[in-house]
């Protein structure tokens, strides 16, 4: 059951999120605040599971306010609601669970409340040990001046590329401005791996791993990749764990 808090300026909007999230039965609790200030100030003493912020709002906007909680010991699990659709990228890079576009339908939420739960199955947010995980996340990436939407699903391998990362699907890949180490963080849930300081596999689509000479490389379809020799034995427990009877993922 998660303890919700929504934040909008505008009270028409603030008021229809709040019904339709007291609707849901997975929604124990929804307090509503007109301001990032107000957020702030309810945040010191009343438990708060999610965030549900717009992102126009005056004086500490949507943006300011999940920089701020993000420093909090145990943060709540951010999804942004606004009418814009350029904020999407700085919303990833923020760690939101979701980006759902003025008006909500409600069956959007339905399934932005479904992540939070996945979430919260993982462990506490913020906590040390789990890492935020959603099979379906979608990783919102510009092209031409458009923000398009990836799906984690579709990702082979992520490429460093100094504070950025490159996703590389079969269609092709897209430059993100997120640092791998914050990738290989967030998706080693989801079955991404570690094999050379510039790579993180997808090990759904990896069909072969071929050790010759001592070296070890991963093959997705066409593509082979190095394993560094730091790594190799990383990668092969990892196999081998998820090959034992018994695991699902094998």
């Amino acid at each position: 059951m998660l303890r919700v808090l929504v934040a909008d300026d505008e009270v028409p909007a603030r008021e229809e999120l709040a019904y339709l999230l007291r609707e849901d039965p997975r929604v124990a609790s929804v307090r509503t605040a007109g301001s990032g200030a107000e957020v702030l100030k309810l945040l010191e003493t009343v438990p708060v599971d999610a965030l549900f912020l717009d992102i126009k709002m005056p004086g500490l906007d949507g943006m300011d306010v999940a920089r701020l909680v993000a420093r909090f010991r145990v943060p709540p699990l951010l999804v942004f609601v606004t009418a814009y659709e350029e904020h999407a990228v700085e919303a990833f890079e923020l760690e939101a669970l979701d980006y759902l576009r003025k008006p909500v339908r409600r069956e959007r939420l339905a399934e932005a409340v479904r992540r939070l739960v996945v979430a919260r199955e993982g462990g506490e947010p913020g906590a040390d040990a789990p890492t935020r995980t959603d099979p379906d996340e979608s990783i919102p990436v510009e092209l031409g001046g458009v923000t398009r939407f990836v799906a984690r699903r579709d990702v082979l391998y992520v490429e460093a590329q100094g504070d950025y990362a490159r996703l590389h699907t079969r269609d092709g890949s897209h430059l993100v401005r997120v640092p791998l180490t914050t990738l290989e963080e967030r998706w080693a849930g989801a079955g991404f791996v570690r094999i050379h300081r510039s790579h993180l596999v997808s090990l759904a689509h990896v069909d072969e791993v071929r050790v010759d000479e001592g070296r070890c490389t991963v093959h997705l379809g066409d593509t082979e990749l190095v394993v560094s020799r730091r790594h190799t034995r990383e990668l092969r427990d990892t196999l081998v764990r998820r090959a034992r009877p018994g695991n699902d993922r094998a």
